[in-house]
């Protein structure tokens, strides 16, 4: 498994700004407490793989801001080496996943994001809870979303998926 430390150099490596490489050190201190609060709760999840997948989430920002920046992450990571469920969880971080039919409609290549695994859940809520380096609450995040005219059933999805995550750990 890639270590963190592994996992900051190929983001400082691949040229990604140092207000991105803060933004997913904090996506994976939350996302790590949020799986250990789900371990503890009885769910089988892989806290390293979390821990790198957020860690690793934003890497393709070294390429771009657009929303392709995921499957730009995916890319490089593979490029590197790093672990295909690694690569996965980069790929499926964007909101609360983006349908085929969306993905061709924002020029992504046609693929299903929607985030599957239990970490790569975990990783995907836990970024929608960072706003930079500040953790904000999920109605924070659907206020900004609602602000930049994100369609409402996208929004839903968002709120779902922070339902499901947070009702891990009871």
């Amino acid at each position: 498994m890639t270590t963190r430390a592994e996992a900051i150099r190929l983001l400082e490596e691949s040229g990604c700004a140092p207000n991105v490489i803060e933004h997913c050190k904090e996506v994976a201190s939350l996302a790590v407490e949020i799986a250990e609060e789900a371990k503890a709760a009885g769910q089988s999840v892989n806290l390293e793989l979390v821990e790198v997948g957020a860690l690793l989430h934003d890497s393709g920002r070294c390429r771009t801001h657009e929303i392709a920046h995921a499957v730009e992450g995916f890319k490089l990571a593979k490029s590197r080496g790093v672990e295909p469920e690694v690569a996965e969880i980069i790929k499926r971080h964007i909101g609360a996943g983006v349908s085929k039919e969306e993905a061709k409609e924002l020029g992504l290549p046609e693929d299903d994001y929607f985030p599957r695994s239990l970490e790569e859940k975990i990783v995907a809520h836990a970024d929608n809870l960072v706003k930079g380096t500040s953790r904000i609450t999920i109605q924070e995040r659907v206020e900004l979303m609602r602000k930049k005219n994100v369609s409402e059933h996208v929004i839903q999805r968002v709120k779902k998926l922070a339902e499901e995550v947070e009702g891990l750990s009871r």
